[in-house]
């Protein structure tokens, strides 16, 4: 029988702002599981800690996503190392490509990477996302592509990464998987959502068998206007963010801890 998790709560031993980005972290770890996005214990999502340029927050290499709680995200600086007396180890290498996506871009207050299944498939597909939704103008409107050089380990990865990434939020690594940026955890979160989206569509399409109706590219060119005026400017991950703790608090509460 597993031994239950027994984790002491860090409220109050850091500042209100930090433990706010914690909650949100934790609380986009257990979404990410609910939503099916999870690789077990693989894959990252990172924050800045507010008021830093070199420190970050990061999963307890061990533990589920879903399992996750503010008190448990660890404090890392910029190499990975440990920075608070946290009992869970951190995977190093899985923080190569946040740890040069968190240098290079100031606004990129959260980094969020996954290895889903339908972002693979998408990832390895030559062309890459095709513009068959509606949800494919937003993505494609900010996108850019990383080719795979291997597993994420070598320093030398970190400027081509940085350079392919650019000004984008977001990031196909191929034959890898799908990234985000965001200016917020909410933000990254929302980003990854229409990701996958774009992904899982583009899969069933392509499986379908019958001719496809691509997206103008003129249309393209006005998805980031669209995207402002349907959520009044306020950002879909501002807009979205209460409902999904909502629901969260209703599937795995606990995060908040």
């Amino acid at each position: 029988m597993s031994t239950p998790l027994h984790i002491p709560s860090r409220q109050g031993q850091v500042s209100d702002a930090e433990w706010q980005v914690r909650v949100d972290l934790a609380a986009a770890y257990r979404l990410v599981a609910a939503f099916g996005w999870d690789d077990l214990v693989f894959t990252h999502i990172t924050a800045r800690v507010p008021g830093t340029d070199d420190q970050f927050l990061i999963n307890p290499y061990g533990l589920l996503f879903e399992e996750i709680t503010a008190s448990s995200l660890v404090k890392i600086d910029v190499h990975g190392n440990k920075l608070d007396d946290s009992p869970f180890p951190v995977n190093p290498a899985g923080f190569t490509i946040h740890s040069a996506i968190h240098a290079a871009r100031h606004d990129a207050q959260c980094v969020l990477h996954t290895h889903t299944l339908n972002g693979v498939a998408v990832s390895a597909q030559k062309h890459g996302v095709l513009p068959l939704s509606q949800q494919s103008i937003f993505v494609l409107a900010s996108l850019a592509y990383h080719d795979y050089e291997g597993v994420a380990l070598r320093e030398d990865e970190k400027a081509r990464l940085v350079a392919d990434l650019g000004d984008r939020h977001f990031l196909m690594l191929r034959n890898h998987g799908l990234l985000t940026v965001g200016p917020t955890v909410a933000d990254a979160f929302l980003s990854m959502y229409l990701f996958e989206a774009v992904c899982a569509i583009q899969i069933r399409a392509l499986a379908g068998g019958g001719e496809l109706i691509p997206v103008d590219p003129a249309i393209i060119q006005t998805a980031q206007a669209q995207a402002r005026q349907v959520t009044h400017g306020q950002g879909a991950g501002a807009l979205t963010w209460p409902g999904l703790l909502r629901r969260l608090d209703r599937l795995n509460p606990g995060y908040r801890q």
